[in-house]
């Protein structure tokens, strides 16, 4: 065994050590938010809020709560941040803002503008940090810990706008590696910076077997469509035989799990899984511990974290309810459903992100993301959750020994009643009624409440079975491949209308 892994292996697991244990959470994001209102005091949204008066309350995080409303991007985008993308400084974070991370999310829709000030990019780095420092932890041989690191995200050429640079998160933090960490960092500040997903994958295939790849990172789909191209282009029976001391795969931005039959199938032996959750406005959580898949809150770097359960007294079909029950980290429980609320050191007040998440483990602060507010099917009481998708599909596939890559629904009207209209995507034979009636008996088994609808309003489950590279196509028209993109897992109207526009005439393609 290398001397030098062993070295490093060593460091790795002293400086797991000394990263701060959070034994008390609520105390840590008391801390945190004192900090955050501290900092931005005497910025214009502290000043209207009057953070001042609130840093002197008995009840910091009450009167915080009392004080400060709720915003969706829209309401504080523009009453706010739009002052800081015209040039103005102090607004809802000290000085001005020298980096927007562009988030859709999904395919379609605008970008939005999400402001990262330099403390992010430090908070972003130091989490990274502890993330790798917390493999400690895992049962990895040493080799692994002087071998390369493949990161897939978006590209690090960033738009010069003059007052400020756009980009995507993972392409803003890569631009910005610590010089300590280039000497691991694949594929390197040159092919990371071409502005093409197709050419960078490219230049990546043509790298492959100069490198010496031991973990991987980045979105699941598009990690399986780089090692299966790395694989189909070099005439590889697997991605090990190029990469053989490929042992660690961080994932994040979606769920792995209907990924995962697929993307082992390109494997010569198991990996190591660990999840992240990083976002557009942060890097919240991530994987700290084998035997499990959840993902430990980062409570003490500058994020201030908020729950509102997600529930029909909190949430209507026309999105957050009028004055929500909202709760501090001292308040969850296990089990529920809650839409997630952040305060954060690049001026996110109070914000809705979108996404939902559950609390697996009080004690440790551990969740998992169970889905999108926004990506929640409930047009006849059917509240199906995404994690209750992802979790159908699995099942899915063990039972009818199918692969599926990608898939999408939506809800439509059919006769005096609704349906569900599945894409499925899938390179293997399959019937649709067979998948259809499969599946709808799987969900009904997941989800009582679907079980209730499908006897009422919600008359029939409709199944296409369609190729999944017409998925990466839909993204590449909409100019949304690789990097931080992902398929919506539930369509709205709208993409639904695009979407069948788009594959009508390519089902075969």
């Amino acid at each position: 065994m290398a001397l030098l892994g062993k070295i490093i292996k060593g460091a790795v697991q002293l400086g797991n050590n000394l990263i701060p244990d959070v034994s008390d959470p609520m105390a840590a994001q008391q801390a945190t938010l004192k900090e955050l209102l501290t900092k931005a005091s005497e910025t214009a949204f502290g000043k209207q809020y009057d953070f001042e008066q609130i840093l002197q309350s008995e009840n910091i995080s009450g009167e915080f709560a009392r004080q400060v409303p709720i915003h969706d991007y829209h309401a504080i985008f523009d009453q706010w941040w739009q002052r800081q993308v015209a040039g103005e400084s102090d607004i809802t974070w000290p000085g001005s803002t020298e980096y927007f991370a562009l988030s859709s999310g999904t395919t379609g829709g605008p970008s939005k503008h999400i402001p990262v000030s330099e403390e992010m990019i430090k908070a972003i780095r130091t989490t990274g940090i502890r993330q790798l420092l917390s493999l400690a932890n895992f049962d990895l041989p040493a080799s692994v810990f002087e071998k390369e690191i493949l990161m897939l995200g978006s590209t690090t050429e960033l738009t010069d706008k003059g007052e400020y640079k756009t980009g995507e998160i993972s392409g803003i933090s890569a631009s910005r590696i610590p010089s300590w960490f280039e000497s691991y960092y694949k594929p390197g500040r040159e092919i990371a910076s071409i502005n093409d997903f197709d050419e960078r994958v490219q230049e990546i295939i043509a790298q492959a077997p100069s490198w010496d790849i031991g973990a991987l990172s980045g979105i699941p789909s598009w990690i399986q469509l780089m090692l299966e191209r790395v694989i189909e282009y070099h005439k590889l029976e697997t991605i090990h035989d190029i990469w053989p001391n490929l042992s660690v795969y961080a994932t994040g931005g979606i769920a792995f799990e209907p990924y995962q039959k697929g993307f082992e199938k390109l494997l010569a032996k198991p990996l190591i899984y660990v999840d992240t959750y990083l976002a557009s406005e942060g890097f919240f959580a991530f994987q700290n511990r084998p035997d499990t898949r959840a993902m430990a809150l980062v409570l003490n770097n500058g994020i201030y974290f908020e729950f509102i359960p997600f529930t029909g007294e909190n949430f209507t079909a026309d999105g957050l309810a009028e004055n929500p029950t909202v709760l501090n980290i001292s308040e969850v429980e296990e089990d529920q459903d809650y839409a997630l609320l952040i305060s954060t050191c690049s001026g996110t007040w109070r914000y809705l992100i979108g996404d939902t998440i559950k609390f697996t483990d009080i004690q440790r602060s551990e969740i998992l993301i169970t889905g999108r507010t926004k990506h929640f099917l409930s047009v006849t009481g059917e509240q199906l959750s995404v994690d209750n998708m992802n979790e159908a599909i699995q099942l899915l596939e063990k039972e009818m020994s199918i692969t599926v890559r990608e898939f999408a629904l939506s809800a439509i009207p059919h006769e005096q009643y609704f349906a569900h209209r599945w894409y499925i995507g899938t390179d293997d034979p399959a019937n649709a009624a067979v998948v259809s009636e499969k599946l709808d008996t799987i969900i009904k088994g997941l989800n009582k409440n679907y079980g209730r609808a499908r006897g009422r309003a919600l008359k029939h489950v409709f199944i296409e079975l369609i190729t999944p590279s017409l998925f990466y196509k839909w993204q590449e028209s909409n100019n949304k491949l690789g990097g931080q993109t992902k398929v919506p897992r539930v369509m709205t109207k709208e993409q639904l209308e695009q979407w069948e526009e788009f594959i009508s005439g390519r089902k075969e393609v």
